[in-house]
């Protein structure tokens, strides 16, 4: 190597270095392994497999420790006392969301899931309150997803009996049940708009949860290096928003501000509020980026744990084989099935939290962080630090979940056969940030499984004992295998 570059390289090291102890400074971080000049902790982390990472280090280090990607640091919260203490106890000052490499660029601080301050505050709470007036947690809600589940249903009754991957179908369901909220009316299954918009989620949290990304949004600068990956991102949701707001164009032509038809309807009518707001968040741009974020909450998420669920029953017959016994005995097969059916379903009620807990779709949270300096435990941190709070490590909590690697459904039943809650159930996540589509989320897995299993048996294609349940992938979502089913018609 020439001298000169050798200097240069070993100058710059030195420099990150200093860098990073003299930010360190700032707080008195909880502590963690020592970070390398450059590359942080990264060789000390397993990519593939960044939840168990955390749990490793957490038995040397405590459930608060610091882990250094690149040269930025993030606390790490594991355990359920350490995860509820920030999220609930401290809601406010742990509710801010860190910067998300791959999606800054896109959404400038847009939308509800990825943005901060003012604009997730006025955001969220607008798209909360329109939610519950349109019907989310009401009966107006609960036709729509009874109706769905007709749909689905019938869609697959059309795979007469032969082997499929049902990856299209369950994604269909809980898409259209937002499609009704977002713009009043639901789509045919084979309608090209519709497979667009759900091919291109389903390929955004692929990308998302792979190794690449993790390594991407320890390092943005890869993402100008090697674009690929990014672009793909870019050009799914690019096309999704100019969809978004081709509807509003439509729904603009045809606005009654005296009755709204749907959540585009309502943004259009707040922005009509706040035109002569300078700084208002009610905008096109704003409204393209929120209706793209429910769309990821409430399809991406949706569909992979409906995806998940199925794999499980088809691994664990004996389970499916009570809660349809169940169904059965309370509803028959002569009506749909109603959410005051679940009171009376308490096995049905059990199995679907632990398809939620024993999935752990999205292990580690989104990416928060501290909105000023704060005081925690025995530590300072610093504002705008990263925050990940393991949420695997509450929902796998061996002395509330006996067996947590184990698929039961009797973790959230008592000796008598009763539900039984949890606070450790935090699929959802919990406090200021929680999933702003969690009353609906609940109601689509309750309503879609039991549907399914009172009009199916489920076939697999091999021997229950060899189905591997492994996610393919652990970053930001844990995505089941594929795999292929029978749906034999009861």
């Amino acid at each position: 190597m020439h001298p000169i570059l050798a200097l240069v390289l070993c100058l710059s090291f030195l420099f990150l270095f200093l860098q990073w102890k003299q930010s360190s400074r700032k707080g008195k971080l909880p502590p963690g392994p020592t970070p390398l000049p450059i590359i942080g902790n990264l060789l000390q982390l397993d990519v593939k497999n960044i939840k168990k990472s955390f749990s490793d280090l957490s038995k040397v280090y405590g459930p608060v420790f610091t882990v250094y990607f690149g040269t930025k640091p993030t606390v790490v919260l594991h355990g359920y006392e350490a995860v509820k203490e920030a999220l609930t106890d401290m809601g406010k000052e742990f509710s801010g969301r860190a910067v998300f490499p791959v999606f800054e660029k896109l959404n400038k601080g847009r939308g509800v899931t990825f943005s901060n301050g003012n604009t997730w505050r006025e955001t969220r709470r607008f798209s909360l309150m329109t939610l519950r007036n349109f019907g989310m947690g009401k009966r107006s809600i609960e036709y729509r997803v009874q109706e769905e589940a007709r749909c689905l249903v019938e869609e697959l009754r059309k795979t007469n009996a032969s082997p499929c991957d049902p990856t299209f179908i369950l994604s269909s369901a809980p898409c259209n049940v937002i499609c009704s909220v977002i713009f009043q009316n639901r789509f045919d299954y084979s309608d090209q708009t519709f497979l667009s918009i759900m091919e291109r989620f389903d390929e955004n949290l692929k990308i998302m949860s792979s190794p690449w990304m993790q390594l991407c949004n320890a390092f943005p600068v890869l993402l100008d290096y090697f674009p690929e990956s990014h672009n793909k991102i870019a050009k799914n949701v690019t096309q999704l928003r100019s969809f978004v707001l081709e509807k509003a164009m439509e729904h603009q032509a045809s606005l009654d501000i005296n009755s709204p038809r749907d959540f585009i309807d309502c943004f259009l009518i707040k922005m009509k509020q706040e035109k002569h707001h300078q700084q208002s968040n009610f905008t096109l741009e704003n409204l393209a980026v929120t209706v793209a974020d429910l769309f990821g909450a409430g399809t991406g998420t949706m569909s992979t744990t409906l995806r998940y669920a199925l794999l499980l029953l088809l691994k664990y017959p004996e389970v499916t084989a009570k809660a349809q016994e169940e169904i059965e005995c309370v509803i028959g097969r002569h009506r749909s099935p109603s959410m005051q059916d679940r009171s009376h379903m308490p096995y049905m009620d059990a199995l679907v939290h632990e398809v939620q807990r024993y999935t752990d779709i999205i292990p580690n949270n989104l990416p928060h962080a501290v909105t000023q300096d704060i005081k925690f435990r025995n530590y300072v941190i610093p504002k705008d630090t990263t925050i990940l709070t393991s949420l695997t490590s509450v929902l796998h909590d061996d002395k509330e979940f006996p067996n947590p690697k184990m698929f039961d459904p009797n973790h959230f039943l008592d000796d008598n056969g009763n539900f039984k809650k949890s606070d450790h159930f935090m699929a959802f996540s919990a406090g200021k940030r929680s999933c702003v589509g969690e009353t609906l989320a609940r109601m689509e897995l309750f309503l879609f499984l039991t549907t399914i299993l009172q009009n199916f048996n489920l076939k697999p294609v091999m021997d229950p004992e060899g189905i591997d349940t492994t996610s393919v992938a652990n970053g930001l979502a844990s995505i089941p295998p594929p795999y292929q089913l029978c749906f034999i018609p009861v």
